[in-house]
């Protein structure tokens, strides 16, 4: 099985915030991968050294100064009500709405969905911002979001 059914991931209350709840039909295009499945999308896509997105070895295309091209702030935006994506990362990141994306939090910690959901609820995907990813399937583009409230968008190899 690619994936762990929603309601028993482990996370399913980023999703269903109070403050900030999915509606079910986005809900349902949330696709928390398996653990299995998630090691193959972070070996393939991410590291083949390091499961954690925090410490990935100095030889991955994310721990390389020259991935990077530019950095912004998402933690204002986060912070205030509106629901629009940090300007940068919106201006970099041009794919269509079905295109299919993975938000990768840890070698074995990856949520699959779409762009369009995921600009939609993108604020729900940051309740752990310890360094995850974002990678687009057959795609160059990548941000790589902090702690700090920053985040860096760049092309991977």
């Amino acid at each position: 099985m690619n994936y762990t059914p929603i309601n028993e991931y482990r996370y399913l209350w980023f999703y269903q915030h109070k403050d900030m709840p999915v509606p079910e039909d986005d809900l349902v295009q949330i696709k928390p991968l398996s653990s299995a499945r998630a090691s193959e999308i972070w070996a393939l896509n991410i590291s083949t050294d390091s499961l954690d997105a925090s410490a990935l070895a100095k030889d991955d295309w994310a721990s390389k100064a020259d991935t990077w091209l530019e950095k912004g702030f998402w933690q204002g935006a986060w912070d205030s009500d509106a629901e629009a994506l940090p300007e940068v990362l919106a201006e970099f990141i041009q794919w269509e709405g079905n295109s299919i994306v993975y938000f990768c939090y840890a070698g074995e910690h990856i949520v699959e969905t779409t762009w369009d959901v995921f600009r939609r609820h993108w604020k729900n995907f940051l309740f752990l911002d310890d360094g995850p990813l974002l990678i687009g399937k057959k795609r160059k583009e990548a941000v790589q979001f902090q702690q700090n409230g920053s985040f860096a968008v760049g092309k991977r190899p």
